[in-house]
Parts: structure tokens; sequence; C-alpha cells
């Protein structure tokens, strides 16, 4: 048994063909933190495109599912989001389920969390001359200290990302079936003293799939689309696995070495116009009265500073912890962007999951042997090669 392409209309749950005769560009690409991509082409002869009972064609852009299986198993899935023509042939773009909150607003219900709560104060404006003493009294009687605000309850960035799936999801046609783990990040929104509620609400007109890369940098989280079969291989489940904080492992019991398993690396990089050793992010407010810190490393270089904005926040650590981030993506340590290997005692096929850390052993012109830890961040596996393609950021990047 090879590949095979199932197509299925996405808002039924419904299968449209058992074998698309759908032609691959290349394995499909699953990604941590993404949804992934798969490319090909339908060459014109496929006459079951014409319209099924519902009126769409087999073929239709956000109304079509299509899964690569290969021997049983479901290796990819997601929707078809582009169509177009390359010579007679039907180009077809897909990407996974966790693209389809990208470009949706968000119209549910607001969200304030760790936001100050004013106690009722029966007092209130009975001291007009502000001179401490409640007007009208005889003899004068002291205000009363007001009573401290409440907190509102913090959110967990993780109930944040199901609640944002449920609201999606509740809409007749978008229903698309995706199932979230239930556990916690273990990171609360918001800030504990009130002073700096995270808030979601409607009339700011935020981006769903913007808000769920937003909450999950702040948890420092990893999620995982995946699909797969039920019991009775009649239905196709759709499920995403939040890391409890980072998903992988650091992986010492896999080799990946040059001359062994791996028969191509992509060219090494530095950093170039991309390096910054200052990075400085703004926060909440407006004008002078934003909130800004700055992260800086004295790593002998001339000083190139990089702005971001992180507006939904005025708190110092959690500016200081976006600016880390940033600040690592942009250091000057040389990269190896992707490695192709083949199946192999040292690591074979499917051995390695994402967010996994590898040691990579190469050899490269110039600097000579290296031995660096990456992380995989995204895989084509054709395993009717015997072959993969690992897409990888440094580890330490991560912090």
């Amino acid at each position: 048994m090879g590949w095979r392409y199932i197509a299925q209309r996405t808002t039924t749950g419904d299968i449209l063909d058992w074998d698309v005769p759908f032609v691959a560009e290349a394995p499909p690409k699953r990604e941590l933190n993404g949804p992934g991509e798969m490319r090909g082409t339908i060459a014109p002869e496929y006459l079951r495109l014409m319209a099924k009972p519902d009126g769409l064609p087999v073929m239709a852009e956000w109304a079509t599912s299509l899964y690569a299986e290969f021997e049983g198993r479901i290796r990819w899935g997601g929707m078809v989001t582009n169509l177009g023509f390359k010579g007679q042939a039907m180009q077809v773009t897909c990407r996974g389920y966790t693209a389809y909150p990208n470009g949706m607003p968000y119209l549910g219900s607001t969200i304030r969390s760790g936001a100050k709560i004013p106690k009722k104060w029966a007092y209130e404006g009975r001291d007009k001359n502000h001179d401490g003493y409640i007007d009208h009294t005889s003899p004068k009687k002291k205000m009363p200290p007001r009573p401290k605000a409440t907190i509102s309850s913090r959110w967990d960035a993780y109930d944040v990302v199901r609640h944002i799936w449920a609201h999606l999801q509740d809409y007749q046609r978008g229903k698309l079936g995706v199932t979230l783990d239930k556990h916690d990040s273990g990171y609360k929104l918001g800030a504990s003293n009130g002073e700096d509620p995270w808030e979601l609400q409607w009339w700011e007109s935020p981006d769903c799939g913007s808000t769920i890369t937003e909450v999950m940098n702040l948890a420092k989280g990893d999620y995982l689309e995946r699909h797969y079969w039920d019991g009775t291989k009649e239905k196709i489940l759709h499920h995403i696995d939040l890391g409890r904080r980072r998903l992988g492992r650091t992986r010492s019991d896999l080799r990946f070495a040059q001359g062994e398993n791996i028969i191509e690396i992509a060219t090494p990089s530095y950093q170039g116009d991309f390096f910054a050793n200052n990075v400085y992010v703004i926060g909440k407010g407006s004008g002078a009265k934003a909130a800004r810190v700055r992260v800086v490393v004295d790593d002998k270089r001339v000083r190139r500073a990089k702005i971001i904005t992180r507006k939904s926040t005025a708190n110092a650590k959690t500016l200081t912890g976006y600016g880390k981030a940033e600040r690592a993506k942009h250091n000057q340590q040389l990269t190896i962007p992707s490695i192709a290997i083949r199946h192999h005692p040292n690591a074979p096929l499917g051995s390695w999951a994402l967010g996994d850390r590898i040691l990579l052993q190469v050899e490269i012109p110039w600097i000579g042997e290296m031995a660096v830890w990456h992380r995989i961040t995204a895989e084509e596996i054709d395993p009717a090669e015997g072959t993969a393609v690992l897409t990888l950021t440094r580890s330490d990047f991560y912090g």
C-alpha cells in the first residue's frame, strides 16, 4: 500500500471520495504550533469533481478536507484553502485545521482576567469638600476607609485557547469537531494584584488566531494538530495536543550524523541584517506613558536595536519575557535550517516527535565539525521512500 488521499465535506464530516487522484508535490508538512501544509495537483480527467448533492464540487475552498493516509494511518489532514490551475491540472493547497482561527473575529463574551472589582461603598460622594469627614454630620464623623477591591478570577492560558475554539465551533458552519486537551498550562493571565488585567473584548475586533498565538507565547506553550481514525475506521477525528508548556524532549537516544543518516543539510546561516542585541518592547499605554522595557546583551558587537509591541500588557516581567524570546531569535549563532535524512537504525523514521531536541553532528565549510542542539519544528516524512526532511531551530532560541 502507498499513499491514499481521502476527501471529506468539512462541515458535515461526510466522505466524498475514498481515493482522490491527488499528486502531491512533496510529502505533507506537519508543523509545531502551526497548521502545516500539503500541495499538489489533480488531473482534469478527474470527472468526479462534479457537484455533490449539497451543490458543491468535491474540491471546494473552505468546504473540503483532504487527508493523506499511508498504510492505514492518517499522516496529515487539513482543509482545502486555495484552488488554482497549473497547466491543465487543478492546483490544490491545503492547510491544517489550526489555520481556521486566523483572520476570524472574536465575537464572544468579554474576558477580564485578573481585573480589579471595586466594592460598593455606602459613603461614596459623602465628602464633597474633601476634608476627610462625612458631610452634614454633627459632631463630625470621619469617613471610614474605602473597602479594598477584589480581584477577578484569572484565566489559565489554555482555558482561553479552549474558549476561543469553543466560540468558533458554536456557529452552525463552524462545527469542525476539533477537540483539545483538558489540562492547564499553569500560566495565569493578568497580574495578581489587578493592576494589569488581560482582556478579550469583541468591540476591539480581536483576531482569534492572533489571540491564540499571544496566549500560547505568554504561557511558553506548544500545540500540535493531529487527525486519526476512530475505532471503526469510518470517522476521522481531529484533536489539538497542548504541551505541558513545551512539547518534546531531549533525544540523547537518537543520533543524527552527516555521512550516516543525514544525507543533506540546508545552507547554514548567521543572522546578517536580522541580527539584534538590543530589543525594546512597547507595552500597554499611549505616548510617553506607554510601558517599555529593554532587553540587552553585551556580546562585544555593535549595538543593533529592534522594537516590538505587545499592547496587551504593561507588566514589566511579562514584557521582559517577550523581549528575551525576541532577542534569542536575533542572536548571531549559526543555525542549520533543515536536514534531509534517511531511515537508519540511529533514528528510524518517526522515532522522533515534533518539539524534540536533537544533536546534529555535521561538518561546515570554514568552521569544521560541529555538534549543535536543534529543535524539530516541522517534518515532511515520505515512508514510501524512507526519507524525511526536518525543519529545525536552535534549541537555545527558546531560552
